[in-house]
């Protein structure tokens, strides 16, 4: 008789184990299919390239000049300085990627050749998607500093 009431008492937490189980299992997949995503932001990468800034350059130019304009460069050529290299990058987060490279040749300190890859007649876009990123998060008092309600110069921070 007690071997009959040690064996029910066995089934009884056997069943509350197994209710258990698959109540863990159920919440799991429940909550694991209402997965609303993670904010995502472009990953931008190398030298702005941009046509505005490409058109401005004229065989000739001085080294100077150059970088005035497009900036340093993002690559030179470790054996032959005079091959600069400006590289972009625009992964978007939502999106594909957009690429451009310039490749400027210098002979005697003077631009020379340039070559263009990529495409720059498409506008560049940093808009982040409506509804999503750090604009979009309410305010607290403690929020950080942004293009307007930043402190001018000689204002005290209160």
């Amino acid at each position: 008789m007690i071997d009959r009431i040690h064996d029910s008492e066995e089934q009884a937490q056997m069943q509350k184990l197994i209710k258990m189980v698959t109540l863990s299992l159920t919440l799991t997949l429940v909550t694991g299919c209402s997965y609303l995503g993670v904010y995502k932001r472009d990953l931008v990468q190398g030298n702005l390239v941009t046509q505005e800034a490409v058109s401005q350059l004229q065989p000739g130019m001085s080294r100077s000049q150059v970088k005035e304009i497009m900036g340093s460069p993002l690559l030179e050529a470790p054996f032959d300085d005079d091959e600069w290299d400006y590289l972009f990058r625009l992964d978007k987060a939502y999106g594909g990627v957009d690429k451009r490279r310039v490749t400027l040749s210098f002979e005697n300190n003077r631009l020379a050749d340039m070559s263009m890859s990529g495409d720059f007649d498409e506008a560049l876009d940093f808009t982040a998607q409506p509804g999503m990123g750090p604009d979009n998060m309410p305010e607290t008092d403690s929020a950080p500093l942004r293009p307007g309600n930043a402190p001018t110069v000689g204002t005290p921070i209160e």
